[in-house]
């Protein structure tokens, strides 16, 4: 007798949020980010969204090696964006 799992696809996610404290500093973290566009798209999809100051990250993949490139990826950029507002953002 033979199982069938069913899937969606879409069986890795992966959801942080990261509290900048300021609505202008997440928002400007946000808009660097949201023009980088997922490489693979078919593979991994990434859902960003902005609340009181936290920047909160959605990702979801086909496969957990997927997930995590385009994760590490992320969170890459994202510390890059933030060390450039805490180095020369104005208070």
């Amino acid at each position: 007798m033979d199982s069938v799992v069913s899937s969606t696809g879409w069986d890795y996610s992966c959801d942080f949020e990261v509290d900048y404290g300021s609505k202008e500093h997440a928002a400007m973290v946000y808009a660097s980010l949201d023009v980088d566009k997922e490489l693979q798209p078919d593979k991994v999809k990434r859902l960003m969204t902005l609340s009181d100051g936290k920047l909160k990250v959605h990702f979801k993949a086909v496969e957990a090696r997927f997930l995590r490139a385009s994760f590490s990826a992320f969170v890459d950029l994202m510390i890059l964006a933030t060390q450039i507002i805490e180095e020369y953002g104005q208070e």
